[in-house]
C-alpha cells in the first residue's frame, strides 16, 4: 500500500470521520486569504488549508524530484501538474510527512502553524487550474438510454455507435467557473412543439448535470497518441463537475452539429483537485462492456471508482435543502483511461489543464438519474418538495449542490462540493 493511504494515519490536525479531507486526501486548491491580496497553492486538511506557497518558501517542501524548482508561487496548479507522476507522488508524500500526528516539524513549531494553517471559512476558493480545452464525454449507458428512450422509444435508445467508442463533444473553457459563482438563466433559440417557427428567449428547460472531471497532467504531442494503459500517468485529480444544461435550447439547435448555446454558458467545478494518488484505494471494476471495445480501448484491472455522488436543491421558498440524486461514478460505462486514449487516438494534442468531463452520472434506480431531464422524465413526473413546491426543471433562485466522496474504513476521501444559483435571465 501506498504509505499516503494508508486507512491508520493520523494528522495532528483534528478530523473528523465525516471529513471530506483527511490526511489521506490532501486535495489541491487556489485561494484568496479574505485578509490579504496573495493568491497562494494550498492542500485541504480537516476544516483548514494548508498553505504550500509559504511552506515552499521556508524550503519545506523541497524533494528530488523537483530539483530546486520552485512551482507553488502560481495562481493556478498548472506548473505543478505539467511536472508528471513522480513530482505528484514526492510532494504529495511531504506534505503528508509534515502533517503526521507523529511529526514535529510543524506540529512543534506554533509561529509557522499560525502563518501556514489557515481556517477554510478564512479563504476565498478560486478556480484551481487554467484550463485550455474542455470535452465533455457521454459515457453513462443509464443516462444515454434514458434519454434516447426519450427522443426514439425504448428500442432505439442508444446509438449504434455507443457501444462501440466513448461518445465527447468540446465544450467552452471560458465559461467553466468554481463552485459558489452564480448562473445566468441562458437565452437562445426555442420551438414550442406546438409552433411552426422558433422563438427567441430564456430556457424554460434549464438542468443540472451530474458529472465528474478529470484535469490532464502532462500532455501528448501532436500527431502522437496516447495507448489506454499509459492514460493514467497523464491524469492528475478529480473534481465535481455540474455541466448545466438548456434542454429546450438544445433540442432546437442540436441537429446536425450537437450542443452549443444550450452548453456553453456555464460548466461548474469543485474548487479542491482530489490527487489520482488518494483515490487508488477506492478503484473497483465497471460495468461489462460488450461488445468487446477495440484493442485501442481495451483495459485491464479496476479502472471505475467508487465515489457516492448526491446532488440537493432548495429553492429560495425553501427552509432546507432536499436530496433529489444519489447515485456513483462506477456506473460510467467508460472509464477515463478509455476517454483519454479515445481522444488522442487520432493524434489530438492534449495539454496540461485541459479538463475531461464523465457526462452526466445516473445509476439503475430512478433516484440514481443525474440530471432534472430523467429525475422528472422530461417534465412529465414532477419532483414534490415537503413546502408543497414542484419542480420539472430549475426555476430561478434554485440552490444546486452536487457532493461527493469515497468511504474507506472510518475516514473518508471527498469532493467537497460544487454549488451553484440561478439568477433570472438579462432583461431586454
Amino acid at each position: 500500500m501506498n504509505p499516503t493511504n494508508d486507512p491508520s494515519m493520523h494528522s495532528f490536525i483534528p478530523v473528523s470521520g465525516e471529513s471530506h479531507f483527511p490526511i489521506q486526501n490532501l486535495p489541491y486548491g487556489v485561494f484568496l486569504r479574505r485578509n490579504g491580496s496573495q493568491v497562494a497553492i494550498g492542500a485541504a486538511i480537516g476544516e483548514m488549508v494548508l498553505d504550500l506557497t509559504l511552506l515552499e518558501e521556508n524550503q519545506l517542501l523541497a524533494c528530488p524530484a523537483l530539483q530546486g524548482r520552485r512551482i507553488f508561487g502560481e495562481k493556478s496548479l498548472n506548473r505543478f501538474m505539467a511536472l508528471g507522476p513522480e513530482a505528484w507522488r514526492e510532494v504529495r508524500a511531504r506534505i503528508s510527512k509534515l502533517l503526521h500526528a507523529d511529526e514535529a516539524t510543524l506540529r512543534d513549531n506554533q509561529p509557522l502553524r499560525d502563518r501556514v494553517l489557515i481556517p477554510q471559512s478564512d479563504v476565498e476558493m478560486l478556480l484551481p487550474v487554467e484550463i485550455g480545452d474542455y470535452t465533455d464525454f457521454y459515457s453513462s449507458r443509464e443516462h444515454a438510454t434514458n434519454v434516447g428512450t426519450m427522443l426514439r422509444g425504448p428500442e432505439n435508445a442508444l446509438m449504434p455507435n455507443w457501444l462501440y467508442l466513448p461518445v465527447a463533444y468540446h465544450g467552452r473553457a471560458s465559461s467553466v467557473v468554481v463552485s459558489g459563482t452564480d448562473v445566468r438563466r441562458p437565452k437562445g433559440q426555442i420551438k414550442p412543439s406546438d409552433a411552426l417557427k422558433p422563438i427567441f428567449g430564456p430556457s424554460q428547460s434549464l438542468d443540472f448535470e451530474l458529472e465528474m472531471g478529470v484535469f490532464i497532467g502532462p500532455g501528448n504531442a501532436l500527431g502522437q497518441a496516447i495507448a489506454v494503459d499509459t492514460a493514467p500517468e497523464h491524469l492528475f485529480g478529480m473534481v465535481l463537475v455540474n455541466d448545466w444544461s438548456a434542454r429546450d435550447i438544445q433540442a432546437w439547435e442540436y441537429v446536425p452539429l450537437g450542443p452549443f448555446l444550450a452548453k456553453n454558458f456555464a460548466t461548474s467545478i469543485s474548487p479542491w483537485v482530489v490527487p489520482i494518488e488518494a483515490l487508488e484505494p477506492f478503484r473497483t471494476a465497471g460495468p461489462i462492456q460488450n461488445p468487446e471495445p477495440f484493442p485501442y480501448l481495451r483495459t485491464t484491472g479496476h479502472r471505475a471508482y467508487n465515489i457516492n455522488l448526491e446532488v440537493y436543491l432548495q429553492g429560495e421558498r425553501m427552509s432546507e435543502r432536499r436530496r433529489i440524486c444519489t447515485s456513483n461514478c462506477k456506473y460510467l460505462y467508460w472509464n477515463t483511461s478509455q476517454q483519454v486514449a479515445h481522444h488522442t487516438c487520432n493524434g489530438c494534442n492534449l495539454r496540461t489543464g485541459d479538463l475531461l468531463a464523465s457526462g452526466t452520472i445516473s445509476g439503475p434506480t430512478p433516484d440514481s438519474y443525474g440530471s432534472m431531464l430523467e429525475l422528472s422524465w422530461r417534465g412529465s413526473r414532477p419532483i414534490s418538495f415537503p413546502n408543497g413546491e414542484t419542480r420539472r426543471f430549475l426555476e430561478d433562485g434554485d440552490r444546486l449542490t452536487i457532493t461527493g466522496w469515497c468511504q474507506g474504513p472510518g475516514y473518508r476521501v471527498g469532493f467537497g462540493k460544487v454549488t451553484g444559483r440561478i439568477l433570472p435571465a438579462l432583461a431586454g
